[in-house]
């Protein structure tokens, strides 16, 4: 199973502020959907409660360390080990914040979805750095939304 983090992030690193994107770009969440759909999606509570009701089409997964908390629709775990341990058989597992989430991840990441957004934002939430030198760049698309936003849909996967 390959391990995957997507995220949207500004030019500064930027992927939230207040527990919500600091941006609306219709096209990363179609990006989003169409790269996701029909595997499991692994999320920090916050962002589940950000989203605030599973994702159709995907097995949810939430880790937190309540473990009273039970959601209908969705497997709670308390670590990220237990996740991939709970994950339905597939050949990638998507990683999709948050933030604190994505910096635990990374080390065991195979793939990096990333959308650059050319913008820069004030944010409390930040996409963790990864070291260029392990990763290889294998797609761009690039492209202008309807607001405006130029934007880059990015794939890394890590080198052998």
């Amino acid at each position: 199973m390959r391990i995957a983090l997507i995220a949207a992030m500004a030019n500064n690193r930027v992927i939230g502020k207040d527990n919500q994107m600091p941006w609306h770009l219709p096209e990363d969440l179609r990006h989003f959907k169409q790269v996701t759909m029909g595997k499991p999606v692994v999320m920090g509570r916050r962002t589940y409660e950000s989203i605030g009701k599973p994702l159709p089409g995907r097995q949810n997964i939430v880790i937190t360390r309540n473990s009273d908390m039970t959601i209908p629709g969705v497997t709670m775990v308390s670590s990220l080990s237990e996740a991939f341990d709970q994950a339905n058989v597939c050949d990638e597992l998507m990683i999709i914040g948050g933030g604190q989430l994505y910096a635990e991840a990374l080390p065991c990441a195979d793939i990096l979805y990333l959308t650059q957004i050319s913008l820069d934002v004030d944010g409390d939430t930040y996409f963790p750095f990864w070291d260029d030198g392990q990763w290889v760049k294998s797609s761009d698309d690039s492209g202008v939304s309807a607001n405006g936003l130029e934007f880059h849909f990015l794939k890394y996967v890590k080198k052998c």
